[in-house]
């Protein structure tokens, strides 16, 4: 791990996102939540929460951050795919990037197990960093 002791704290903030394409029959049980495993969005919202607070655990050489706030959405994008978009806040001494791409990861992952039965071949896509701001790299928006 990198020694973050001297570094002075600072509001950091972080957003990713990232897609499931699914075929349109799934896209349509999920938004009129008739998945036998239950409300994927909401499901999946908390699976994306977790898995920002979590990523120290998962990624070895992140450190535990005390996260102050972290948003999963998850919105439909055309007929074939969702758009998940995580979003974490933390006034900490080291970034929340790790955090916002974990929680966008997990919420795909757990998309795709609650709708697995009917549709294997979903595929997760595109998991990128949007945005950061805070600490000596200042901020970063993709292009």
């Amino acid at each position: 791990m990198i020694d973050i002791d001297s570094k002075p704290l600072t509001k950091r903030v972080a957003i990713a996102q990232g897609y499931v394409r699914m075929k349109p029959s799934t896209l349509e049980m999920i938004l009129s939540k008739r998945v036998e495993k239950g409300d994927v969005t909401c499901v999946s919202q908390t699976a994306g929460i977790m898995g920002a607070k979590y990523t120290p655990v998962l990624i070895p050489m992140c450190h535990p951050i005390p996260l102050s706030n972290v948003k999963v959405e998850i919105s439909p994008e055309g007929k074939e795919r969702l758009k998940v978009e995580a979003s974490v806040v933390a006034t900490w001494k080291t970034g929340v990037e790790m955090e916002a791409l974990t929680a966008v990861a997990t919420t795909c992952l757990n998309i795709y197990d609650m709708c697995k039965s009917v549709d294997r071949g979903m595929k997760i896509e595109d998991i990128k960093l949007l945005y950061k701001a805070g600490g000596k790299s200042g901020e970063y928006r993709a292009e």
